[in-house]
């Protein structure tokens, strides 16, 4: 239930925004590190954006897709995120 919940939210999250595991955790009303299993055995990545994901200190964190972190920083650029020196600025950050 709670994963189904996790997922809707994330479906939720505006274009060109991130947000963060604990963020996501806490609209949720569970711990983070559940956020991350839900994110890295998440099956549907076309329509989950698990990418968009970060840290709550802003870096952008793990990735265990194509390409590992490298790869998460590129589909975050190209989804028009800036990311410097791994780290995404709280601007892109959105809050449920």
């Amino acid at each position: 239930m709670s994963r189904e919940k996790v997922y809707k939210l994330l479906k939720q999250l505006p274009k060109s925004k991130v947000t963060t595991y604990k963020e996501l955790a806490r609209a949720a009303g569970i711990h983070p590190r559940a956020v991350a299993v839900y994110m890295k055995t998440n099956r549907d990545t076309e329509n989950l954006q698990c990418f968009r994901v970060i840290s709550s200190d802003g870096s952008v964190g793990g990735y265990s897709g194509r390409d590992g972190v490298n790869g998460k920083i590129r589909l975050l650029k190209d989804s028009g995120i800036e990311v410097r020196n791994g780290k995404i600025d709280g601007k892109y950050i959105h809050v449920f």
